[in-house]
């Protein structure tokens, strides 16, 4: 049996070029996501770290991970906050609870990165263990893999531990079969179709002009920020808290195009869709709307029509559009993605009480949309393991 050793690295430049490369191909965010998100300034927000494994021959795997003192009220069944207020007051520390995680604050989906011919199982029980000690030496009572796909559970599975599992927010794709605009719309059933084309119709006739574009400069990245915030505020739900530094530096990476529409008449960017180009595969990470344009102008769709046209141009097959906002994104067609978090308490008895409200929630207790989705389409709903 081959034995593996675990080193926990505190920034990613830690860890060799060529190591990332091999574990983090595109579709998936490698060494430049990370150094973004260590260098842009949310350090009072995350602390960033990274698991190493190796094997006799030298490192064999990756397992970036995050530190967060997690708000309760993301935690705690509604129920619950008010009396976690009331604690509040008395013991501020209470409103927290200090989490270390495997996986990204910002991506969709968990991963350990590893070399082939790696047995992932033993990997996965090694970071499992190493993260009960990593954890007591950062003050963290919980222990959590983040978002990870179906495709882990057999493993999660076959080594021992106290893991219990909890439902997460799906991801979200569209296929662009043959890497046309045509393939994506053929995907969709003919009353979306149909719907779709309605609204890209009526926003044909928006006064805007439209621009893919890398590394805007400073006046445009102002007006690129300014609508993200806006859009951040009037989200329901909020995870991490991005500032003006992140967007100036994954401005500069080569994966990172910005599609952008502007005001015809004021030359002013009224939306924008930051996207990574990763191989046949397309990330839409974050968007930006202005609100008080007119609704008929469908500003949302009509940026979804060029992002699909430069997708097409760019010869992806697939588009991944993230978390949240699913009614939308369930009417432009996106498939949705079962992601699974894997937690442990240090104390047994919170760890209990933990396990069984996870047992009650699933994505109609997330969200309202995926609610009203799943009333529509209930065998889609995920299985609680």
């Amino acid at each position: 049996m081959v034995e593996y050793t675990i080193n926990w690295l505190n920034s990613e430049s830690e860890i060799a070029s060529e190591l990332w490369e091999a574990c983090f191909p595109a579709p998936f965010e490698g060494r430049w996501w990370y150094k973004v998100l260590e260098q842009c300034g949310i350090a009072d927000q995350f602390t960033f770290l990274y698991a190493q494994v190796s094997d006799s021959n030298g490192p064999i795997a990756i397992a970036p991970a995050f530190v967060m003192n997690v708000p309760m009220r993301l935690v705690l069944p509604a129920p619950l906050l008010p009396l976690a207020n009331i604690v509040g007051k008395a013991i501020p520390s209470a409103l927290y609870q200090r989490t270390l995680f495997i996986g990204s604050p910002c991506s969709d989906e968990g991963r350990v990165g590893m070399l082939n011919n790696v047995n992932r199982v033993e990997v996965l029980r090694l970071v499992n263990d190493s993260m009960v000690l990593q954890a007591r030496k950062l003050n963290a009572s919980m222990r959590v893999w983040k978002d990870f796909p179906q495709e882990y559970a057999p493993d999660f599975a076959a080594f021992p531990s106290n893991l219990f599992p909890l439902v997460s927010f799906p991801g979200t794709v569209v296929e662009l079969p043959n890497s046309t605009k045509e393939g994506y719309l053929s995907t969709l059933k003919s009353s979306r179709r149909n719907k779709l084309k309605k609204k890209l119709k009526a926003a044909a006739g928006a006064p805007v002009d439209v621009e893919v574009i890398q590394q805007p400069d400073n006046a445009i990245m102002d007006e690129i920020f300014n609508l993200f915030w806006q859009t951040y505020e009037k989200g329901s739900t909020k995870f991490e808290r991005l500032n003006r530094k992140f967007f100036d530096l994954i401005a500069a990476e080569k994966h990172a195009y910005f599609v952008v529409l502007k005001e015809r008449e004021s030359k002013r960017v009224v939306a924008f869709m930051l996207c990574f180009a990763m191989g046949d595969h397309v990330i839409n990470k974050f968007i930006g709307i202005d609100y008080t344009k007119p609704k008929e102008w469908f500003l949302y769709f009509r940026l979804w029509e060029v992002a699909v046209d430069w997708s097409a141009s760019i010869k992806a097959k697939s588009i991944q559009s993230g978390q949240t906002g699913y009614s939308a994104k369930v009417e432009l067609g996106n498939q949705l993605i079962p992601l699974t978090n894997y937690c442990q308490h240090n104390n047994s008895i919170v760890h209990w009480v933990y396990a069984k409200v996870a047992r009650t929630i699933n994505w109609d207790t997330l969200d309202e949309d995926l609610a009203i989705y799943l009333k529509a389409y209930p065998d889609e709903k995920p299985k609680l393991q």
